[in-house]
């Protein structure tokens, strides 16, 4: 009891009084069913706008219609195949997972565990039930981030598919009662889901498949969908505040350009830009990093980024200037970690496989697509610092079919590329801290100090890259509704490059995405030193064994000699030994060896304990997880060629 008490008191500090004051009040609201009167089930239908209105003056969007695009028509063989299965009632969940779903899928039902969510008010439907399965496999198809490959492979083969597109956003509608069901419970997933259901609208604006009806029906449903945001979008602002709140404050923001016949676009739209400066003025901190410690999370707001400038510039209503400079920042910071060969970074902090809108072939690992496009965007803006045109130097051929997509005209042959990222680089506010001798090797520091909820316990994490290959990792996430074991795995300390005091991680793991006695850092520093590059990072951790323990990690790197050498110190005095945890990649031993030494020089044991590897959420494999232990308080590791 007292040590429930000790938690519930340490979530209200880290959180703040506004945070749970509004819990309370929506928890509340919710049982009582005073929340679920707000939000009314099957409203009558209504007219907003006629198609041939429409079809006459539309709002500005990338395009007006296909036939504005100019594509070289070159379909590709991943394209294909990806829209072939998804005819044959096959899906693929989180970028990666393939399931059967049928041609008659339903909808509600989760394809892991064959459960049906009931036919109830959203506010009745939980979001996490063991039982049930993770509704993420629900909300997935619900998204339509699907009907992207499917117009695209339009484009590139001319083979009208406006049919099956218009018929499976009708099918939704039909099989999903207006505040009813799992795909009401989110209010990001339905801002996605309008966002994409208007691309659809746009590009089959002309199509004879748009009919007056299907029109009028999937404007009453987007109408009611917005007005579902609209109306619960405190709940991202004060409760989640994280990509949540960017995408629907987001999407409020852009109904009044997008829709501005709805009677209350006016009102959303002056609410929802208000919302939205704020929140990118909030989560992306000024070095652009972001609140959520993701860096999967932190290309969705570079997508979204991408949505809300190019819009503003299409309409002649720009941003405040503080969202262009975050935007800046974003992609200077994300640039800085990409490893140029393949486009990926390191798989740090919660990664649920999003890619909100799949404009290319690239595996969702691969960032260069969603950079340039972001590039592309500020340059047309008249936003062109040196850390754009370098982004875009480097990427813009990588992402040249979105820049197409967001309605600009990349460049026939992009600028002589330009790699202006310095050896060494720090981002303080978000704690990361980068050694790079080449485009594609980088050693990934983490040492910070929270302010916003932690994503993983991986202060002092080490992420290194080698000739394009990730040779230590972080091993991911796997799922955020999967065993408790699991969670406790992927989202802990061990499956990260850093230490542990016995069996605890740095952080006491609470129940879904709450860690109370978040760590933190108490110095950092990073220089060069005769041909080295050094790091050095303090923290304090392990607060619930006790005050005033510190875990302090000295980093040598050579990049000419190719080896590092990891000093690891942890102050205290639990009687617990030390772990020393590594996560090496497939390829490390075909390069390199390691050397463990504790405090009096002593070799130590490499136990290779049987772990897991996460790439892409949904999925795992068993891996070898690597650790040295020591009584003594310190151990010294050498990574070195073979």
């Amino acid at each position: 009891m007292i040590g429930k008490v000790r938690n519930a008191v340490n979530l209200a500090r880290n959180m703040g009084p506004r945070y749970v004051g509004y819990r309370l009040w929506y928890e509340t609201s919710r049982r009582s069913g005073w929340l679920r009167r707000r939000f009314p089930v099957n409203p009558p239908s209504r007219t907003f706008i006629s198609l041939a209105e429409w079809r006459r003056d539309p709002p500005a969007f990338f395009f007006q219609s296909n036939a504005e695009l100019q594509f070289n028509r070159r379909s590709t063989t991943d394209l294909e195949n990806y829209v072939g299965r998804l005819e044959k009632g096959e899906f693929r969940f989180f970028s990666a997972e393939w399931k059967n779903l049928g041609m008659d899928y339903d909808w509600w039902t989760n394809p892991t565990t064959g459960y049906r969510y009931e036919d109830r008010h959203w506010t009745q439907i939980p979001d996490y039930d063991p039982e049930k399965g993770d509704i993420k496999y629900v909300w997935e198809k619900s998204r339509f981030a699907h009907l992207i490959p499917i117009i695209r492979l339009n484009s590139h083969t001319g083979e009208d598919r406006s049919e099956s597109v218009i018929s499976e956003i009708i099918d939704w509608i039909d099989r999903n009662p207006i505040n009813r069901g799992p795909n009401w419970r989110c209010s990001q997933e339905i801002s996605l889901r309008v966002l994409n259901w208007t691309f659809a609208l746009y590009y089959y604006r002309d199509a004879t498949a748009l009919t007056e009806d299907r029109f009028s029906r999937i404007m009453h449903a987007i109408y009611w969908q917005i007005h579902h945001v609209y109306g619960n979008i405190h709940f991202s602002r004060i409760a989640v505040r994280n990509n949540h709140a960017l995408t629907e404050t987001l999407m409020l923001a852009l109904s009044g350009w997008l829709f501005p016949f709805f009677p209350e676009a006016k009102k959303w739209q002056k609410a929802g830009a208000k919302w939205f400066v704020k929140e990118v003025e909030y989560q992306i901190y000024a070095d652009g990093t972001f609140l959520q410690f993701s860096h999967n999370y932190h290309r969705v707001t570079a997508q979204l980024l991408t949505w809300g400038i190019r819009l503003a510039n299409l309409h002649g209503e720009p941003w405040p200037e503080i969202v262009y400079r975050k935007a800046t920042a974003t992609l200077q910071y994300l640039s800085a970690c990409t490893i140029d060969e393949n486009g990926h970074l390191p798989n740090y902090g919660a990664n649920d496989g999003a890619l909100f809108f799949p404009f290319t072939d690239s595996d969702y690992r691969d960032y260069r697509p969603e950079l340039g496009a972001l590039a592309a965007v500020l340059l047309d803006s008249g936003r062109k610092e040196d850390a754009t045109l370098s982004v875009y130097s480097r990427y813009a051929a990588a992402a040249a079919e979105a820049i197409t997509w967001y309605g600009l005209k990349g460049s026939a042959s992009p600028p002589d590329m330009v790699d202006d990222r310095p050896m060494l680089t720090e981002f303080p506010e978000g704690g990361y801290y980068l050694m790079r001798s080449s485009p594609n090797d980088l050693t990934f520091l983490k040492c910070g100090s929270y302010r916003d909820r932690p994503s993983h316990a991986d202060n002092l994490h080490i992420d290194i890259w080698y000739r394009g290959e990730n040779i230590m990792r972080d091993a991911g996430t796997y799922r955020y509704n999967a065993e408790p074991e699991l969670v406790r795995y992927f989202n802990g300390t061990t499956s990260h490059n850093t230490v542990t005091l016995g069996e605890y991680d740095q952080m006491k793991k609470g129940p879904r995405f709450i860690w109370f006695h978040w760590s933190q850092a108490r110095a950092r520093d990073l220089w060069q030193e005769d041909g080295t590059l050094q790091f050095r990072g303090e923290i304090e951790a392990f607060s619930e064994l006790g005050p005033n323990i510190t875990h302090t990690r000295k980093v040598t790197h050579d990049p000419k000699g190719r080896y590092w050498i990891i000093q690891d110190n942890v102050d205290h005095m639990t009687g617990l030994p030390i772990h020393q945890y590594w996560n090496p990649g497939p390829t490390f031993s075909d390069h390199f060896v390691m050397v463990a030494r504790d405090g009096d020089g002593n070799v130590l044991e490499c136990e290779k304990l049987t772990g897991h590897y996460s790439g892409y959420y949904g999925k795992k494999i068993a891996t070898e997880v690597w650790r040295f232990s020591s009584w003594k308080n310190e151990i010294t590791t050498e990574i070195r060629p073979r």
